[in-house]
């Protein structure tokens, strides 16, 4: 079944939920610090939003719909910046797509009429930072507050088309939206500490815009085809988890030699070829285990690693805690 809602029904439904009294404060020391439930008749879960400063905000949200959910949006002119992290859970919104390991970028200005579609296949587990245009301004390093030329697209005025881009988290990304996720602390020190990590990512972010940018004003960029190779690597790299092509093979599948493929893959996707792989089969092995059907050496058999002994030290690398303590959290 498919809901289809408007996006003042939509707000609606959340303004209800605020004012009937159903939030609550997770940490007695953080006023700022404030959870919502998921409005009921969509779904179930929650909201936690944070204010860090004036102009800087960050939400987890954890929810499951329903039913799938299509939400119409009407014209809005955005007044900030937003970065949007998916773990799991898939949605097409805005011009982008998003799914576990993916992440949209969304600046300031209009925001032409579109469609939401949320899925219904898994639960939604996101981080979301948002900053208002003079936050970064206070960023900028420079007197009168002007950021480079190759971010200024992500700050737009009420008349031009908002700036809307979907990408794949690198692994660094990835590790720093679950530290935010699994902050251990409360009072200043949680407020620290997260301030610290959305900015750590933020400026992650602003690297790889500026480096767009650049490389949009490559006079050689990749050619259509070569992006299509590239991309079928990927295909082929998700496909073999368990017994990944080594980098020469990999190259003769895709119809390119090693140098070139290394090169685009970074170019397209922002890490290298294995970088990529060992950072998708964390990601894998780390929704499975959410799951609670498989062991652990199940899953570690079923994203490549014959040693068990070596999958637990990368996953716990990776995300802080051990496989078997991922296991317990979810299965409870």
């Amino acid at each position: 079944m498919t809901i289809t809602i408007s996006q003042q029904a939509f707000d609606e439904l959340w303004h209800q939920t605020r004012i009937n009294g159903t939030s609550r404060y997770p940490d007695p020391k953080d006023k700022f610090d404030v959870i919502y439930k998921y409005p009921q008749p969509l779904g179930q879960g929650y909201w936690r939003e944070i204010q860090l400063r004036e102009g800087f905000n960050l939400t987890v949200a954890e929810y499951t719909v329903r039913d799938r959910l299509m939400i119409e949006f009407s014209d809005l002119d955005t007044s900030g910046i937003e970065y949007h992290f998916h773990l799991s859970g898939q949605t097409q919104c805005r011009q982008t797509y998003l799914e576990a390991g993916r992440y949209g970028v969304y600046g300031q200005g209009i925001e032409t009429k579109s469609r939401g579609d949320i899925s219904t296949r898994q639960p939604f587990l996101e981080v979301i930072i948002e900053m208002l245009p003079e936050t970064l301004y206070s960023l900028a390093g420079h007197p009168e507050g002007e950021i480079p030329r190759e971010l200024q697209h992500l700050v737009r005025t009420s008349a031009q088309p908002c700036y809307c881009r979907d990408g794949i988290a690198t692994p660094a990304m990835q590790t720093v939206a679950r530290q935010i996720i699994q902050c251990p602390y409360r009072g200043i020190a949680k407020r620290v500490y997260l301030e610290g990590k959305a900015l750590e990512l933020m400026g992650m972010l602003l690297a790889v815009e500026t480096e767009i940018q650049d490389s949009n004003r490559n006079p050689h960029p990749l050619t259509g085809d070569l992006v299509d190779r590239i991309y079928y690597a990927r295909e082929i790299l998700q496909q073999r988890l368990d017994n990944p092509p080594t980098l020469g093979e990999l190259a003769r599948l895709v119809g390119l030699n090693e140098c070139t493929l290394k090169q685009g893959f970074r170019q397209v996707f922002g890490t290298t070829v294995f970088g990529y792989l060992h950072g998708y089969c964390m990601e894998q092995a780390w929704q499975m285990l959410q799951t609670g059907t498989w062991k652990v050496g199940e899953v570690a058999n079923m994203v490549g690693y014959n040693d068990l002994t070596a999958f637990g030290r990368a996953f716990r690398k990776k995300f802080g805690i051990r496989p078997r303590d991922c296991l317990k959290k979810f299965s409870v």
